[in-house]
């Protein structure tokens, strides 16, 4: 692998780069054209890497690329998930150079996309294209790729309910997220499910003057901050009803096994420029972002925010809510107890509407699995050093769904770093991790048997 990449470098990086320069944002309805765009670009690359077929599915939402490489009933069937959607890039400002005009500098793609998800598919058709044009491929193998994961993939899990018996494999191979650090790989056994929510709370029926009413009635923002911060304890504990219900809490022998990742508590600090962190009482870092459930304002707003001075009582503020959910958490059942508690603590003098937006369970994969056993040796060859199981504090909602659906488990082989700023500006995707992960794939290969 390493002398394919050597000689086809430059090819790769053509490739790879026309996808790039797609701006495939799946947020915004002005880039219906370049979803479309890419999904052409990605038919075409899968087959000229050498697949039997490859087509494009429509469904409700944006297409599903699908390919496969059949070669033996007998053998076990390998089905690679990805997205070619994007985040917007926004604010554009704040970028090095255009998001979208990618460039290599300082060891690394620069690019919307670069890491998350294109840079990551890429290396999946790349291994492929070496296994098979050395003659080393002894699986079948199936590509699924879609364009709404970014805005939660509401069309997915249908088109993978219907297409169930197209999509039959033994394992769902994916690289969408992080590993430790360059030079402590690891491989995600599990990850977070999610529920979000846009909260509204309504005070008069329109704007009023503060001079006239400030006093008299409750401000809606002033109510809306209130009821957040009761959300939390002291403790870090979240305090709606039920909602620890089906948490589990891992026994002291998981956790010290999750414990073996090494974590520098100094420089996740000073990488975010903080001089604390916080979160729930009795547990690391490391585990509140893995193992524990957690909720966060994702945005807030109300009132008038322009420049200068609008001395307004607002008639309603509103504020986005995400909570990262752990295994045995339902995203509905999740949803309707927030849904629920917020209305119940709403006092009189405002009115609260509750709209759910996304949502999701988290999984968990035995790490004494065929599938984990193969990445874990091939990682380990390339890298030097055993990879350590962790847990991803993110989610991908539908690889819950495909699991449930298709009856076979999500491997995450995830090459990213946290240095690479996925979702923000500057996003980007070190060379040799993307070499790498050519090279763990093509070697997973080797040794999942």
């Amino acid at each position: 692998m390493k002398n394919y990449i050597e000689k086809h470098k430059e090819r790769f990086f053509e490739e790879l780069f026309s996808l790039l320069r797609i701006p495939s944002v799946s947020a915004k309805a002005e880039h219906r054209e370049d979803i479309d765009k890419c999904a052409n670009s990605l038919k075409n690359l899968l087959l000229e890497a050498g697949v039997d077929r490859a087509e494009i599915y429509p469904t409700e939402g944006n297409p599903v690329v699908y390919a496969e490489k059949i070669l033996n009933p007998e053998y076990k069937t390998i089905l690679i998930y990805g997205h070619y959607d994007v985040q917007p890039a926004e604010p554009f400002e704040l970028w090095n150079n255009p998001p979208f005009e990618p460039v290599i500098h300082d060891g690394a793609i620069w690019a919307r996309g670069a890491n998350d998800d294109k840079g990551q598919l890429f290396m999946h058709l790349k291994a492929f294209e070496y296994v098979l044009a050395s003659g080393k491929l002894k699986h079948n193998v199936k590509f699924i790729f879609e364009g709404e994961e970014e805005v939660g993939s509401k069309s997915l899990a249908p088109w993978v309910r219907e297409h169930k018996d197209l999509l039959a494999a033994d394992i769902i191979l994916v690289s969408d997220t992080t590993m430790i650090s360059e030079s402590v790989p690891s491989i995600n056994c599990g990850m977070r499910g999610l529920a979000y929510l846009e909260l509204k709370v309504t005070g008069p029926n329109k704007d009023l003057h503060s001079g006239h009413y400030g006093g008299a009635i409750a401000n809606p923002i002033n109510t809306l901050c209130d009821m957040i911060s009761s959300l939390i304890d002291n403790d870090g504990r979240i305090t709606i009803p039920n909602f620890y219900d089906k948490v589990v809490d891992l026994s002291k022998e998981d956790r010290a096994m999750l414990a073996r990742a090494p974590f520098d508590q100094k420089e996740f600090n000073s990488f975010i420029d903080i001089d604390e962190v916080k979160g729930e009482k009795g547990y690391t870092t490391m585990e509140r972002v893995g193992i524990r459930p957690s909720l966060d304002v994702c945005g807030i707003w109300g009132g008038y925010t322009g420049e200068g001075a609008k001395t307004v009582l607002p008639s309603y503020a509103c504020a986005k809510i995400s909570m990262r959910l752990v295994p045995n958490q339902v995203s509905k059942e999740i949803t309707e107890l927030l849904k629920s508690h917020l209305e119940n603590i709403a006092p009189k003098y405002v009115k609260v509407e509750v709209k759910a937006l996304e949502g999701g369970n988290g999984f968990l994969i035995p790490i004494s699995s065929d599938a984990y056993k193969a990445a874990s040796r091939a990682m380990a060859e390339v890298y030097g050093i055993e990879p350590v199981p962790s847990r991803g504090g993110g989610s991908i909602p539908v690889l819950a769904d495909m699991q449930e659906i298709l009856g076979i488990d999500p491997l995450l082989m995830g090459f990213g770093l946290e240095r690479d700023t996925i979702h923000s500006p500057n996003e980007s995707y070190l060379l040799k991790q993307l070499f790498a992960g050519m090279e763990s794939i093509a070697k997973f290969y080797e040794y999942y048997k």
